[in-house]
């Protein structure tokens, strides 16, 4: 993957409706099996709610005490919270400056995408905050 690839820019505040799961890991194997399906089921609520996405899908992770990664699938809504039950509906805050790279192909193969921006973020003199996010 190129990292000429790689562009700085700021990320807007965006409202979301997620759906969340565990996975045992970091690792695409661990991850795959469950992002798939909660987007599924997201869907199917935001479907039967008549709430239409305004985005593309997102995914982001969270590290938890035990060792899991907390994974959340997402799609930006113009929903207030009790709009869709079952579903959460949250406040991603604005990223000022975020180093941004496209991958291309599929998720079972986004490892060297993920590890060509994080050399470059090192290459380059920023530090991450938290997790590249696939």
């Amino acid at each position: 993957m190129p990292t000429d690839d790689v562009q700085i820019k700021r990320i807007p505040a965006v409202r979301v409706a997620e759906l969340t799961g565990l996975a045992a890991g970091f690792a695409p194997e661990a991850i795959g099996p469950l992002i798939g399906p909660l987007y599924d089921e997201l869907c199917r609520r935001l479907d039967r709610a008549g709430v239409q996405p305004v985005g593309p899908a997102l995914a982001y992770y969270q590290d938890t005490p035990d060792g899991q990664v907390q994974v959340h699938a997402a799609m930006p809504v113009n929903a207030d919270r009790a709009d869709v039950a079952g579903v959460a509906v949250v406040d991603l805050p604005e990223i000022d400056r975020a180093a941004t790279i496209v991958h291309r192909g599929s998720m079972d193969e986004v490892m060297p995408t993920a590890q060509a921006l994080a050399s470059w973020i090192e290459n380059n003199g920023y530090r991450s905050v938290g997790r590249i996010q696939p």
